[in-house]
C-alpha cells in the first residue's frame, strides 16, 4: 500500500503541472484548449482523490510518513481539494475562460502535492 501511495504521490504533481503549463500555452495562442484538457483535468483530480483516500488507509494503519503529519495532511489533502473546490465556483463566474481558473489552480496544486511529497519524505 505504501508503494501505491509513492506511486500516486510522483504522478498528481506531474498531473497538475501539465495542466498548468498547457494553459500557460493556451493563454500566450490565446485560444481554449484541446477538449482532451478536460480530460486530464478530470484525471487528474481522480488521481488526487484515490491518493487521499490511500493516504488515509495508510494513517489508519498507524503508517505515518517521516516529517511533520499535520504539513503532510496539508499540503497533500486539505489545501489541494480546498483550491480545486475554489476553482470550480470561480470558473463557474468566469464561464469564458474557466481553464484559466483551472490553470492557475493546477500551478498552486502543482505546488503544494510537491511539498506534500518533501514533508512525506522528511524533509521539512
Amino acid at each position: 500500500m505504501t508503494s501505491l501511495h509513492g506511486a500516486i504521490a510522483w504522478s498528481v504533481p506531474f498531473a497538475f503541472g501539465a495542466l498548468s503549463l498547457w494553459s500557460i500555452y493556451c493563454f500566450l495562442r490565446n485560444r481554449p484548449p484541446a477538449p482532451g484538457y478536460w480530460g486530464l483535468l478530470g484525471i487528474s483530480q481522480v488521481l488526487l482523490g484515490v491518493q487521499i483516500v490511500v493516504g488515509l488507509i495508510l494513517l489508519l494503519l498507524n503508517r505515518v510518513p517521516d516529517g511533520p503529519l499535520w504539513l503532510h495532511l496539508a499540503y497533500g489533502g486539505l489545501f489541494p481539494v480546498a483550491l480545486l473546490l475554489g476553482g470550480h465556483r470561480a470558473a463557474r463566474r468566469f464561464a469564458d475562460i474557466p481553464w484559466i481558473v483551472f490553470g492557475v489552480a493546477s500551478l498552486l496544486v502543482c505546488g503544494l502535492t510537491i511539498r506534500a511529497l518533501m514533508t512525506g519524505f522528511g524533509v521539512d
